[in-house]
C-alpha cells in the first residue's frame, strides 16, 4: 500500500502573528516557519505504517514556495521515502490544493491518503473532505485511532458526542486529530540521510490545475484584547453583576 501525505507550511505556533500594517494579511517577514502540527501527526502516522510493514512507501508532498523544501525534509527526516515539491508562490485555497492532491495520488497509484484535518494559518479544514470527494473515496475525518486490515481501515473519529467509528474500504481519505499519536523527534543521523532522499520537483501546471483565486480577503484584523476584570463585595454582587453584564 502506498501513502501521501501532503504538508504544509506555516507560521511556527510558537510565535505571534503580527498583522500587516495595510490589513492585507498576516506578515510572515523574519519570523520562524515549521510544518503545520496536524501534518506533523499525519507524518508521524504514515511512518507507523511503514514501519508496521503495512505500507510499502510513504511519499510526501508539500505544495507552496521553494522554502517548502524544508519540510518537505523535516518529513523526509523522520522517515518518509521520497517527497513530491510543487512550487508556487501563491496562497492557494482549499479546492485548488485537493485538485493538485488529486493528480498526484493517482499518479502515484496511492491507496491512502492521511493529512491534517486543518492548518492552523487559515483553519480552512476543507481540504481533505474536497480531495476525498474530488477522488470519490471514503473519507475519515479528525481520527483519534487508525487500524487497517486487509482492504479496508478503521477509523475512530472525534466528534462532539465522543468518538465515532467507521470502516473505511480502500483506497480512502483519512484527516488526523491531535491524539492520534505523539510525532516523534528526527535524530542527527537521520536529518543528514535526508539530505540525500529524493524531492521532485513541479509545478501547478504540471498537473492542468487552474489556481485562479475564488476568494478576496477584504480585512484581516488583530483579535480585540481582553478588557480588565473588577472585584465584587459578595456573592449577591457578582450575580447582580454577571445578569446586568448579560452573562446569565
Amino acid at each position: 500500500m502506498k501513502v501521501l501525505v501532503p504538508v504544509k507550511r506555516v507560521l511556527d505556533y510558537n510565535v505571534k502573528a503580527r498583522v500587516k500594517a495595510d490589513q492585507s494579511g498576516v506578515d510572515l517577514s523574519n519570523v520562524k516557519m515549521s510544518m503545520n502540527p496536524f501534518d506533523e501527526i499525519s507524518v508521524e502516522e504514515a511512518v507507523r505504517l511503514k514501519e508496521a510493514g503495512t505500507a510499502t512507501e510513504a511519499v510526501v508532498v508539500s505544495i507552496g514556495p521553494a522554502k517548502a523544501q524544508e519540510t518537505i525534509r523535516t518529513a523526509l527526516a523522520v522517515g518518509m521515502d521520497r517527497g513530491i515539491h510543487v512550487q508556487t508562490d501563491e496562497d492557494l485555497e482549499p479546492l485548488a490544493i485537493a485538485k493538485i492532491l488529486k493528480a498526484i495520488a493517482e499518479e502515484e497509484g496511492a491507496q491512502l491518503v492521511i493529512t491534517g484535518k486543518q492548518a492552523i494559518d487559515n483553519d480552512y479544514g476543507a481540504t481533505g473532505s474536497m480531495l476525498a470527494a474530488l477522488l470519490d473515496w471514503p473519507q475519515g475525518t479528525f481520527a483519534n485511532t487508525v487500524e487497517t486490515s486487509g482492504d479496508s481501515i478503521t477509523v475512530k473519529r472525534e466528534v462532539d458526542g465522543g468518538l465515532q467509528t467507521v470502516k473505511l474500504t480502500l483506497p480512502a481519505v483519512v484527516t488526523t486529530d491531535l491524539r492520534l499519536n505523539e510525532p516523534r523527534y528526527a535524530r542527527l543521523p537521520d536529518i543528514m540521510k535526508a539530505k540525500k532522499k529524493q524531492i521532485d520537483a513541479k509545478t501547478p501546471a504540471d498537473y492542468g490545475v487552474d489556481t485562479a483565486p475564488r476568494l478576496t480577503t477584504v480585512k484581516v484584523t488583530e483579535p480585540a484584547g481582553r478588557s480588565a476584570g473588577i472585584k465584587v463585595e459578595s456573592v449577591e454582587a457578582l450575580v447582580g453583576k454577571l445578569k446586568t453584564e448579560g452573562v446569565i
